[in-house]
């Protein structure tokens, strides 16, 4: 008898997390930038199923979404899409139809977290040159600031600047794997190297953390995740420790926040010396478990995983997870397809 052929992607979730995502009037923007895809987590009204929607995209990373604008980093650029149903639901059940409408072509910076500026500009994690940029009209970017241990702009991934957090408008905080200011140094310190810095003082705010990454200010409380031990926690800006709040079974990055839950992104690690060699892989060992790809809706309160969502298949890591307030069950128009020459819309 033949082996039955494993689906190409599947996703589960928890049995309550379709009631929840319905009942927070939300819905959730992924990237997964090792399978080109944007996926689309809503719920389907009438059957009270969840709605998945993907769009393939060259290699997506860091989104941002702001006013139904949707920012999303990839291979060489960032494209906003700008959704058109405005609440709309269209003949399918669709409330929110993102359209791509503007583009900034970057070349190839290795851009991780983007996030939206307080004039609406789009501000970027510029891994490969070690800073934070802006978009600029004739050039790849603009530089905005880089951490004081980088002697100066170069494309090589000197500390592997990955995460940014957002006040008001402002970068606030950013994380980095190490304090290293040579050409890929950073890999050598994956396991206890990371740092968080405050943006407007220059200064190290927490240290010894592995691999950082998606730090976020919540609740007026500085949010991270330390992706190599797999732990959501918060920094204690006063001491300067991380506190961890839980523990998930997966290489973390991707965060957002629904009130009081936590939308924390798992990975499987890849077998290569990226993740190899981290705290993780003990972790994983004696908790007995093996690592996952999903979604962890945790309570923030307690710690304790309220709901989770779960890919298998072709989707095994992730990099960016944003919730999408308002918006119930939205697509995308992509650019591999004939939808983008017939969507036309007029001021």
């Amino acid at each position: 008898m033949e082996e039955t052929e494993k689906p190409a992607f599947v996703v589960t979730g928890s049995r309550q997390f379709a009631s929840w995502l319905a009942e927070s009037t939300s819905s959730l923007a992924i990237s997964t930038y090792q399978s080109s895809k944007v996926i689309l987590i809503g719920t389907n009204k009438q059957t009270g199923r969840l709605s998945v929607f993907e769009r393939t995209i060259e290699r997506p990373m860091g989104m941002a979404f702001h006013d139904s604008r949707l920012a999303v980093a990839s291979m060489i650029q960032i494209t906003s899409f700008v959704d058109a149903a405005r609440g709309t639901p269209g003949a399918a059940g669709y409330d929110a139809l993102f359209v791509p409408q503007s583009a900034t072509y970057t070349a190839d910076l290795d851009i991780h977290d983007v996030a939206y500026g307080a004039e609406g500009e789009l501000v970027f994690v510029n891994t490969l040159f070690s800073c934070l940029a802006t978009a600029s009209e004739t050039h790849s970017f603009k530089p905005l600031w880089k951490p004081s241990f980088v002697s100066r702009l170069a494309p090589e991934d000197r500390c592997h600047l990955n995460g940014l957090a957002m006040r008001d408008g402002k970068p606030a905080y950013v994380t980095c794997v190490a304090e290293t200011d040579v050409a890929d140094g950073w890999r050598e310190h994956r396991s206890g190297g990371g740092v968080v810095i405050d943006v407007a003082s220059g200064e190290i705010v927490c240290r010894g953390l592995s691999m950082p990454h998606s730090p976020r200010l919540h609740e007026g409380r500085l949010w991270v995740l330390n992706s190599g031990a797999g732990e959501l926690g918060t920094i204690d800006l006063a001491t300067g420790r991380f506190e961890p709040l839980a523990f998930c079974p997966g290489y973390l990055r991707g965060l957002d926040f629904v009130g009081p839950y936590a939308l924390v992104g798992l990975s499987e690690p890849r077998e290569n010396r990226t993740f190899a060699g981290l705290p993780l892989q003990d972790r994983l060992a004696a908790a007995k478990v093996g690592p996952r790809c999903g979604v962890f809706v945790i309570d923030t309160r307690t710690g304790d995983v309220a709901h989770w969502l779960r890919f298998e298949g072709v989707v095994n890591e992730l990099y960016d997870v944003v919730s999408l307030p308002g918006l119930a069950r939205p697509m995308m128009i992509g650019f591999k397809n004939e939808e983008i020459r017939r969507t036309v819309s007029i001021e």
